[in-house]
């Protein structure tokens, strides 16, 4: 239902898809209006990692603080429910009609099905955007069995906090020294770039982190998280501010000609950008900021259909490009004819597939957690009987 939703988290997510398709869509049409956008355009996926790493941390965290047991068996399989039928459907479109859909060879198989596609990924090949769905499958996989960890250990906050630097430091680190051989320009390496850096879980993974810290605040530090969640104007202030550094830095701090790929944004860059997009996400919480209480025109629809959006606009694009250039279309018409095309596609996969699927889901797997002292109670009663 709407009213479930956050404004906020719909916005910055419609945002993300936006800013992703334009960013394909340039590289694609090399349409010289949008060549601008495709300088900042790549910052959507860092976006949508923040908020994957709040949301399932949230729903996480949120059950664990009221004492419930979390069953592993369970999340996975609403993740699977959530995320596969309508990638399995696309991946199988890219394979059946492979000239249709564009890209040169893609990757085995068996590298789609067990999301391992990102590793040492080659740029150009067919369905090659669903690297970031590997990371974010390899981050399902690792969530719940860090916090049962953490759990065994204890519940010690500080320690939480101590990881998250231990673990940020370590993605800085693996970008430094992969930056001195694949990013330098003198040292003639940059088609290793996308593959051992861009599309690397070892290099990506710590932009989860924001978004998880975000998810610790709310669950850990109730009281703070409340005051917090008042001061509506700085939020949204600091929000607009943070946007404005992460578009600076990803237009104007990536890359040159005669350095390559800039050791600052390489470095640092991936971490800075997802502590700016949690710091949006916080504003998009508050129920008072502006970005919670204006519904923008479309941007829940677009925010429902993204994932659908994001696994199809690619294809989209290719097929509409071959069926439309050879009738003289301009290049905007045909942008906008992908653009429309490409949210129906969302629809429709969306509807009917995505959304029957999370029907079974919440049939078959309708809790996360288990109430262990519920548990309890029902062993004594059954035994006493």
């Amino acid at each position: 239902m709407t009213s479930a939703r956050s404004n906020g988290l719909d916005t910055l997510r419609a945002s993300a898809i936006l800013l992703v398709f334009l960013n394909h869509e340039a590289f694609r049409s090399q349409n010289s209006a949008l060549l601008v956008v495709q300088a900042v355009g790549w910052i959507g996926v860092d976006l949508f990692f923040v908020m994957s790493g709040y949301l399932i941390a949230n729903q996480v965290l949120a059950g664990v603080n009221r004492g419930k047991e979390l069953s592993l068996a369970a999340f996975y399989a609403r993740r699977a429910f959530r995320t596969w039928p309508a990638y399995w459907v696309v991946l199988a479109c890219y394979f059946l009609f492979p000239s249709w859909m564009g890209g040169s060879t893609p990757p085995p198989l068996w590298r789609f099905v067990t999301f391992t596609q990102n590793f040492n990924l080659a740029t150009g090949t067919a369905f090659s955007h669903a690297w970031s769905l590997c990371v974010e499958e390899q981050f399902y996989l690792v969530l719940p069995l860090a916090v049962l960890i953490g759990l065994a250990f204890g519940r010690r906050r500080r320690q939480i906090w101590y990881a998250f630097g231990l673990l940020t430091l370590i993605g800085i680190t693996a970008r430094a020294l992969l930056w001195t051989r694949y990013g330098a320009a003198w040292k003639g390496n940059l088609n290793g770039y996308y593959p051992h850096i861009f599309y690397s879980t070892l290099c990506r993974f710590d932009e989860f982190l924001p978004g998880i810290a975000v998810a610790v605040m709310r669950n850990a530090y109730p009281d703070l998280w409340r005051r917090l969640m008042l001061r509506d104007r700085l939020l949204s202030g600091l929000a607009a501010v943070c946007v404005a550094i992460a578009f600076y830095l990803a237009s104007a701090r990536f890359g040159d000609d005669q350095t390559g790929y800039m050791p600052f944004m390489t470095v640092f860059g991936y971490s800075i950008l997802a502590l700016l997009f949690a710091v949006a996400v916080v504003a998009a919480l508050s129920p008072s900021s502006p970005i919670s209480r204006v519904r923008i025109p479309g941007a829940y629809h677009l925010a429902l259909w993204s994932y659908s959006i994001y696994l199809s606009h690619k294809a989209v694009g290719n097929i509409l490009a071959r069926l439309l250039g050879p009738l003289g279309v301009s290049p905007w018409e045909l942008f906008f004819a992908v653009a429309g095309v490409s949210v129906m596609i969302g629809a429709l996969l969306y509807y009917l597939i995505e959304q029957p699927f999370m029907r079974l889901r919440d049939r078959w797997f309708p809790r996360l957690f288990v109430d262990p002292s519920s548990a309890l109670t029902g062993q004594v009663s059954a035994s006493s009987s």
